[in-house]
C-alpha cells in the first residue's frame, strides 16, 4: 500500500452479485469504543497501512457490533474496498462472487459462519485467502465464533482465517446500550438525555439494531412534533 494508492474494481461480471450498499451511519466515528473494544480500533484504522494487519478475524455475538465496524472500514478505505454479507450470498457460486476481489485493497467478508459447510464456499475462501496475501489485499472478517470454533471442515481453511489478528467483541451490557444510543443520537444532532436512554434500554428488545430502529422512530417522530426527547415523549411515540 505504500506509495500512490491505486483504486481496483472487480470484473463486470461480479457487479449485481456484489452490489451491496453500505449504511451510511457505518463509521469507525460513531462506533462507541467500550474499553474492551477501544485496542481494535487503531488496527482496523491501520490496517491499510504498509505495516498494517493483512487478516483482522472478529467474532462476538448477534449486537456486538461486527458488521458496523466491517462497513466502517469500508467506508474508511473507500472505493478500493468491498463488503459482503457472506450468509445473504450462500446460494450466489462461490467462485463467481470471490474471484478477483484480491485485486481491491480491502476486502470485507461479513457471517463467514454462513457459509461454511459447504465445500465450494470453503475452497473458495481458501483461495481468496491465498490470493489475498499475494497481492497485499487486505481480509477484514467476522463471524458468530473465532476460527477455531467455527464448523470448517477444511483444515487450511481453518488456518488461513486465524492467519492475523483474531479479536473476539463482547456483548453490550446495558449501560454500553445506553452509551450507544446517546452517542448515536448525537450524531444526529438529537439530544438524548441520560435518564430517557436508560428507560428506553429497559423497555425496549435486547438487540442493539432493534435499539437504533427506535432511535429512528423517535428522531422522526421529534422533528415531526418539534419537542424533545422525554420519558412522557417516548412513551407518547412508542405507544408504552
Amino acid at each position: 500500500m505504500a506509495g500512490e494508492r491505486v483504486t481496483r474494481v472487480p470484473s463486470a461480471q461480479h457487479q449485481i452479485p456484489l452490489a451491496m450498499q453500505l449504511r451510511d451511519e457505518a463509521t469507525l466515528d460513531n462506533f462507541l469504543a467500550v474499553p474492551a473494544v477501544a485496542p481494535l480500533l487503531p488496527a482496523l484504522r491501520g490496517q491499510l497501512r504498509p505495516d498494517g494487519e493483512a487478516v483482522i478475524f472478529l467474532f462476538g455475538p448477534v449486537g456486538a457490533g461486527k458488521t458496523h465496524l466491517l462497513q466502517g472500514a469500508c467506508h474508511l478505505a473507500g472505493a478500493g474496498a468491498q463488503y459482503l454479507p457472506l450468509a445473504d450470498l450462500r446460494d450466489c457460486a462461490a467462485q463467481d462472487v470471490l474471484q478477483g476481489l484480491e485485486a481491491l485493497d480491502l476486502v470485507c467478508l461479513d457471517d463467514v459462519h454462513g457459509v461454511l459447510g459447504d465445500a465450494a464456499w470453503e475452497l473458495a475462501l481458501f483461495h481468496l485467502c491465498n490470493r489475498a496475501r499475494e497481492n497485499n489485499c487486505r481480509l477484514l472478517l467476522a463471524a458468530a465464533a473465532a476460527p477455531r470454533a467455527l464448523a470448517v471442515n477444511l483444515p487450511d481453511l481453518r488456518s488461513r482465517l486465524a492467519w492475523g489478528m483474531v479479536y473476539q467483541l463482547p456483548r453490550p451490557g446495558d449501560e454500553d446500550k445506553a452509551a450507544i444510543l446517546r452517542l448515536r443520537a448525537a450524531c444526529r444532532g438529537l439530544a438524548l438525555p441520560a435518564e430517557v436512554a436508560a428507560y428506553i434500554v429497559s423497555r425496549a428488545p435486547r438487540g442493539t439494531g432493534d435499539l437504533l430502529a427506535l432511535l429512528d422512530a423517535l428522531d422522526h417522530a421529534s422533528l415531526r412534533d418539534q419537542r424533545p426527547l422525554s420519558i412522557p415523549f417516548v412513551k407518547q411515540s412508542l405507544g408504552w
